[in-house]
């Protein structure tokens, strides 16, 4: 199923008028959230947004009790499953794996060991059987989108660098969307190489492509955090004026480039971290509801432009 943006207080709303399976006294659930620790911008909106999503979630189901665990790496995130299964004893797990392939024996030991209902986040596992739900941004669409805004932009015709995020399903996604976005263009992918959606590796991975590539017309990155190192290696390079970015996620300073008219940053494709609040809720629902909690929820992915993003502008968000 593909949804647009689910608003968190639009669904609490429905949780609200649903019929619950049992009186409040009867109600005692623990949801484990297992997430990657806020290594860059946008795991840092994950994290806040899951801690408020946790905070609201227990007001509003009695009962309810959400745990929140952040980790570094896979292993200590196989770790946090272990706690949550002995320890905690949770009912339901929504987990984003820091890396999906890796984690998903991890993640389906856990499901065989308590039986919880299972909602995967964004990074998918390479076993879908594993997972009762799926919550992510439309990881194809940022690419089509990304793609169709360059053919109009270059007019069909032009050298461009590619900024890949970490060998995923959801990057290959993006990427393979891109470039059959492009196909029947004489638009030339001069290279695409993975910079780990972090910033200081978008600084080293540009500069590459700027010794290598004497001319450039344009650079996807993808991803916001990429694209600030992108723009400071080009700034430091002196080629500012040469090439225009488009990153990915809806970080606020972009989305404010995008409406002060920055001829830099064009644009922004939207790949909301608050998509684990939707998670929190909606896993909440399985338990509180009849509703038929189950399947692919996606949110959208619209491109921010000058005459939209005040719609997408929040100053004060963390990301």
């Amino acid at each position: 199923m593909v949804r647009n943006l689910l608003i968190p207080a639009a669904i609490v709303a429905v949780v609200l008028a649903a019929q619950a399976p049992a009186s409040a006294d009867d109600m005692k659930t623990v949801i484990g959230v297992s997430i990657p620790s806020a290594d860059h911008g946008w795991t840092g909106g994950l994290n806040y947004h899951a801690k408020v999503a946790a905070e609201d979630a227990e007001k509003r189901f009695p009962g309810l009790k959400v745990v929140v665990k952040a980790a570094a790496d896979e292993g200590s995130q196989a770790n946090d499953l272990e706690d949550f299964a002995t320890v905690q004893k949770v009912n339901g797990l929504v987990v984003l794996p820091t890396n999906g392939d890796p984690l998903t024996a991890p993640i389906a030991e856990f499901k065989k060991k308590t039986g919880a209902f299972i909602t995967v986040v964004d990074r998918g596992l390479t076993d879908k059987s594993i997972q009762d739900l799926y919550v992510a941004g439309d990881n194809p669409g940022m690419g089509r989108s990304a793609a169709a805004f360059f053919k109009a932009k270059l007019n069909g015709k032009g050298d461009i660098v590619v900024l890949r995020g970490i060998p995923t399903p959801i990057d290959t996604e993006r990427f393979d969307a891109f470039t059959e976005g492009l196909k029947g263009t004489d638009i030339h992918v001069l290279a695409n190489q993975f910079a780990n959606w972090n910033r200081d590796d978008g600084f080293k991975v540009m500069q590459d492509f700027l010794t290598r590539f004497k001319h450039i017309d344009a650079v996807w990155a993808q991803d916001d955090d990429i694209a600030i190192g992108v723009l400071d290696a080009i700034k430091q390079a002196g080629r500012d004026k040469e090439m225009w970015v488009v990153g990915g996620g809806g970080m606020k300073e972009f989305i404010k480039k995008v409406m002060d008219g920055d001829a830099q940053v064009p644009t922004d494709v939207l790949y909301p971290p608050a998509m684990i609040e939707d998670a929190i809720y909606l896993t909440a629902m399985h338990f509180y509801t009849q509703a038929p909690v189950r399947g692919t929820y996606i949110v959208a992915a619209p491109v921010v432009t000058k005459d939209n993003a005040k719609e997408f502008y929040d100053p004060k968000s963390l990301y």
